[in-house]
């Protein structure tokens, strides 16, 4: 299995324990897209990469299930959860109302340096996409959302999307090339820009609650197909 989290090196500067820094690690690999619904997590492997002990890698993983986000069948297997398109718009709906709130509690706090850092982020994700770096493209939408909704101020909503996205990311690397996002007019992101520079809270509401609906719709068609296909079916005991 290729490396999908970085190392831990050692202990956090403010003492955080092995555990804490290796769900860290795993979190944002799954918020990122960087693991894939269904992918194998192997305990010794994740510590070798990591620089760990198996007892954090486990404490992690286990957590995670807690969480929602990771499958254990003991003696079988530890994955990547896939939501189904049922969970797939519960989380949708919900993103609808907490993401624009986030932005718009974001906006008294960002700067004109903020809106050149999103703005940056936005033309990557815009150049990856046109050369194919799938990867780079998650990564960079990723930034632009995260980088608005942190500049909030509220710790409690940032922990409520983070479980959220830990959920919803791996499935959101189907995205490319299989469900690429399109829109009827300029790029959502570009409408967000605009609304930052404008400080208008409604119009920033609007045009992330808008990028979550046309971002997502091709992925929610194709969430709705592979389970109509049955493909999956083969596939959850293995």
């Amino acid at each position: 299995m290729p490396d999908v989290v970085t190392p831990v090196g050692r202990v956090g500067e403010e003492g955080e324990s092995l555990s804490t820094v290796v769900y860290s690690r795993l979190r944002d690999a799954l918020m990122r897209a960087e693991l894939r619904p269904h992918q194998r997590l192997k305990v010794r492997d994740l510590s070798r990469e990591m620089g760990t002990s198996e007892t954090p890698v486990r404490e992690a993983l286990f957590q995670l299930a807690h969480q929602g986000a990771i499958e254990i069948k003991p003696r079988f297997y530890i994955r990547v959860r896939r939501i189904g398109s049922a969970e797939y718009e519960d989380i949708r709906d919900i993103r609808l109302q907490l993401e624009p709130m986030a932005s718009e509690r974001a906006l008294p706090f960002i700067t004109d340096e903020d809106v050149a850092k999103l703005e940056a982020l936005h033309q990557l994700l815009v150049e990856s996409e046109a050369s194919g770096d799938w990867q780079t493209a998650l990564q960079a939408n990723f930034d632009f959302h995260f980088g608005l909704y942190y500049k909030s101020g509220m710790p409690t909503l940032i922990e409520v999307l983070e479980g959220l996205w830990i959920r919803i990311g791996p499935i959101l690397s189907e995205l490319y090339p299989e469900a690429k996002p399109t829109y009827g007019g300029r790029h959502q992101h570009e409408n967000v820009l605009e609304a930052l520079r404008a400080r208008s809270a409604f119009a920033l509401r609007e045009a992330i609650r808008m990028d979550l609906m046309e971002g997502g719709r091709k992925l929610r068609k194709h969430i709705q197909a592979v389970e109509a296909s049955g493909i999956l079916e083969g596939a959850q005991g293995k």
